[in-house]
């Protein structure tokens, strides 16, 4: 996927959350959806919505399904906001008098 469909997911405080529960470890969709008040629907829609963006994958073991973080898309956005990071230290290097 491309970046609109990772912003937009990532628009989303409970993805968000998501996102970070995950930093730790895989978890099932059982276990996300116990630390939110809300329907198990709406946890399934946000996880849908974090998978179609790559930002998490699932794996099936049995009966249960896992989440983790896809964590080449999130070093992707590193890269690209790192660029920025770089123009403006250059920029600042121009513009600085030199004597």
């Amino acid at each position: 996927m491309g970046f609109p469909e990772t912003f937009k997911a990532l628009s989303d405080p409970a993805r968000r959350e998501i996102l970070t529960m995950l930093r730790s470890g895989r978890m099932s969709a059982g276990e996300i959806a116990s630390k939110f008040d809300m329907t198990a629907a709406t946890v399934s829609y946000h996880l849908k919505q974090l998978k179609q963006a790559d930002l998490i994958y699932e794996t099936r073991e049995k009966n249960f399904i896992y989440y983790s973080l896809n964590t080449s898309v999130f070093e992707e956005l590193m890269m690209w906001f790192a660029q920025f990071a770089d123009h403006k230290k250059e920029v600042s290097h121009e513009e600085s008098p030199s004597q």
